[in-house]
């Protein structure tokens, strides 16, 4: 199984009512050798963030995530309510350019 569909299972059993889950590898954005799953940007939707500030947000989130968060290098993390994902007209932030390494 890849790295992709194992975090969009576990975050899919987490939040069963979200209204959006989507796990992007952005893997081949960076200096890193093919086939490799290391740079990944996860956005959730879901009433269960209401009321949570970001960082308790993203600590769920990476509680969720530990096992993979061993195995991969970099994990950009977006969650929202219904309500902000609706005044942000459903957009997400792009993930910036890699500035790292040479290719």
């Amino acid at each position: 199984m890849s790295m992709q569909t194992q975090i969009e299972n576990k975050l899919k059993t987490a939040f069963p009512n979200a209204t959006l889950i989507e796990v992007i590898n952005e893997t081949h954005m960076h200096n890193v050798p093919p086939d490799s799953e290391s740079h990944f940007k996860v956005s959730i939707v879901a009433d269960e963030f209401e009321g949570k500030m970001l960082v308790a947000r993203h600590r769920q989130i990476n509680t969720i995530l530990a096992d993979e968060l061993k195995q991969i290098h970099a994990l950009a993390i977006h969650t929202m309510t219904p309500d902000e994902y609706f005044k942000k007209a459903g957009k997400v932030p792009e993930s910036p350019p890699c500035e790292g390494g040479s290719k």
